[in-house]
């Protein structure tokens, strides 16, 4: 008998076209769509890219983070301070601050490796805190008057658009293409194995620690990189709106939502926050509030999120990561 192993599935097939076609809507949308769908686009890449990292973090790693938005303001204002302070071209300014949320989450990953569950995500929401407080009286960042990207008036608007949408193709293809070729490698097997049980995978041989380390990292700098080109559209930064907690909370709405775990679960989710902040953001706290029972009834009657109900009837992955055995027929050899 002869086999052969499956990696790809007609369904991942259709979804690799599918997203071969939307990056290249993207990259083509400034010369066809309005500034305004630029915009939401960018900023649905963001959401996406911000949510996609958290999952890692939560989904995979087993770190549950309520601290993000530090990595997106330290990126962000890492940004702005190479390019209105420092003059260099803000497009290249983006790709070197993500050193600065790199180096960042290294001594904050070895500050909070030891606390485990509620005392872990704690720890990220405070170590968030004191960076704001931090950019708040830093004089050099113009304290909590903020700055605004005055150095992008040298570029036309459909250069800028170009840049943009250059940017969030980018920022998706890192973070949700380089998440999927991370767990269809031997890496993602062992990170699998830690989701589903640390104590086991340590057992076997995994070095749950170092794995830990380096998905936070890599978290970091994902998420650094969303908050530098989400900030460069929005051309102003404050340290209330770079380390907005709202950061984390759609983090964890989209994953919740979406299905934690899956790739599928935050693309899912993370359109669904973008049309809800979009028609019921103006309704204030009474929105906030509808999204929180809703992530709460998800956590605890839908716990693979709505992937998840998807799954239970269709399965039909967008992102296969599983080897399948395929007998192809008798060998006659």
């Amino acid at each position: 008998m002869t086999y052969r192993v499956e990696r790809m599935t007609p369904s991942g097939r259709i979804a690799l076209l599918a997203g071969a076609v939307a990056l290249g809507a993207i990259l083509s949308m400034p010369w066809w769509a309005s500034q305004g769908l630029i915009r939401d686009v960018i900023t649905l890449a963001c959401f996406i890219a911000v949510a996609q990292m958290w999952n890692m973090l939560a989904g995979y790693g087993g770190l549950v983070s309520v601290g993000q938005q530090a990595f997106v303001g330290v990126g962000a204002y890492a940004m702005f301070v190479m390019a209105q302070l420092w003059g260099l071209n803000p497009f290249v300014a983006v790709g070197l601050s993500l050193l600065a949320p790199a180096l960042q989450a290294v001594p904050i990953y070895l500050l909070l490796h030891r606390l485990e569950g509620p005392y872990f995500a704690i720890g990220t929401w405070v170590v968030a805190e004191a960076l704001r407080l931090i950019a708040t009286n830093t004089p050099m960042l113009n304290g909590g008057a903020g700055m605004s990207l005055r150095v992008m008036t040298q570029f036309s608007a459909h250069e800028r658009a170009i840049a943009g949408a250059c940017l969030a193709a980018l920022l998706l293809l890192v973070t949700v293409g380089g998440s999927y070729l991370l767990l269809r490698s031997r890496y993602g097997i062992a990170l699998t194995a830690m989701r589903d049980n640390p104590v086991a995978a340590r057992s076997q041989g995994v070095d749950v620690q170092r794995l830990r380390f380096l998905i936070f990292v890599a978290a970091a700098v994902g998420t650094g990189f969303a908050g530098a080109v989400y900030f460069m559209v929005q051309l102003r930064i404050t340290p209330p709106s770079a380390f907005d907690m709202n950061w984390a909370n759609l983090a964890i709405f989209i994953v919740m939502v979406g299905g934690i775990g899956s790739i599928e679960g935050v693309l899912i989710g993370a359109v669904i926050y973008f049309f809800a902040d979009r028609w019921f953001g103006g309704y204030g706290a009474s929105y906030l509030i509808v999204l929180g029972l809703l992530t709460l009834m998800t956590a605890l009657f839908f716990r693979e999120g709505l992937w998840g109900l998807w799954r239970r009837t269709f399965d039909a992955p967008w992102f296969p990561t599983r080897r399948t055995l395929i007998h192809t027929g008798r060998d006659t050899s």
